[in-house]
């Protein structure tokens, strides 16, 4: 996005940021840059709505009493903003914005808000998976892509999408979104989904944390997509060690964003991250992240599978190799 970083490791947007002693931890141990937790226009209707219903919880109980408490209006994102406003201060570091909004109007106002806390970037996080059988795949496409340009249009400091990956062609929406003005591009949001609680017969949701290979996806695109953009590319999800962020740059991608190896692994583990990816560059021969980048990436490949139908190919002309692995079956 034009933000000069020390290395390629990115804290994606967690609860983490909240702690700004644990940001400073993080920082010192080498991330190069932080996302704040996203900002939530759902989260901030909610709280207005309950804030609303507290208040007037004990209204009219007799004819001298109209209310009980004084009339408050809830805050909006102001705390949102102030805690975002105290992380750029506390860290030296560049400092990305994140944002998820429902109606138009407000992905612009909130923007343009959160430009003004002083941070370096802004990241929509666009998660909105679908809920309806009426809108087109083409429609909620095109609405994003509205509301990008909008948010371009208002602010000044890079703009990077986040996105899923269940699009009817999530290369052509990219490619969109690129010739739009999009800055970067993080691949891919992490979906909560719902669980099921057989016991309890009910629907439960559980912090779900990635796991050790949910990274592919994210190469396969990043690899897809390196020399055909603009924009950036920054991988997200299941990247664990340094190996993993070779991994990511050997595809094609920029950076990375990390949170689940945080969580389990504290946050000293950033570092022996960067010792990993720098005693690997230094075995290969590489004095630049720049020097191997896209390497393996389909422009670069010399397999036309490798990034379309690689493991259905491989699996087609070795059948019997499996079981030769797991001979047990």
């Amino acid at each position: 996005m034009g933000l000069e970083l020390k290395n390629p490791i990115i804290l994606g947007a967690c609860n983490l940021t909240f702690d700004l002693d644990l940001a400073r931890k993080l920082e010192k141990a080498g991330i190069a840059a932080v996302v704040f937790k996203s900002l939530f226009e759902a989260q901030v209707n909610l709280e207005s709505l309950q804030m609303e219903e507290d208040l007037e919880e004990y209204n009219e109980r007799n004819a001298e009493m109209i209310k009980l408490f004084p009339s408050v209006k809830h805050a909006g994102p102001a705390e949102h903003l102030e805690k975002l406003r105290a992380l750029k201060k506390a860290l030296s570091i560049p400092v990305i914005g994140s944002l998820n909004c429902m109606a138009e109007s407000t992905w612009v106002e909130y923007a343009v808000e959160m430009e003004k806390t002083g941070i370096d970037a802004l990241e929509l996080n666009f998660y909105s998976p679908p809920s309806d059988y009426d809108s087109t795949g083409l429609a909620m496409e095109d609405e994003q892509l509205k509301i990008l340009k909008a948010v371009k249009a208002k602010v000044k400091i890079p703009v990077s999408v986040k996105l899923s990956p269940f699009y009817t062609n999530t290369l052509q929406l990219i490619r969109r979104m690129d010739k739009a003005g999009a800055d970067a591009f993080v691949l891919f949001n992490r979906l909560y989904q719902p669980e099921i609680n057989v016991e309890k017969q009910e629907l439960s949701f559980p912090f779900n944390l990635s796991q050790v290979g949910d990274y592919r996806l994210s190469l396969r695109y990043a690899g897809l997509l390196h020399n055909n953009l603009k924009g950036s590319i920054c991988s997200n999800s299941g990247i664990f060690t340094g190996q993993d962020v070779v991994r990511m740059l050997l595809a094609g991608a920029h950076t990375v964003q990390v949170v689940s190896t945080i969580y389990k692994n504290k946050y000293g583990h950033v570092e022996q991250m960067i010792e990993d990816l720098s005693r690997w560059m230094k075995e290969k021969g590489y004095e630049s992240v720049d020097d191997f980048r896209g390497k393996l990436s389909k422009a670069n490949s010399k397999d036309p599978y490798a990034y379309k139908r690689a493991q259905y190919v491989d699996m087609l002309m070795k059948p019997f190799d499996i079981l030769k692995k797991y001979p047990q079956v």
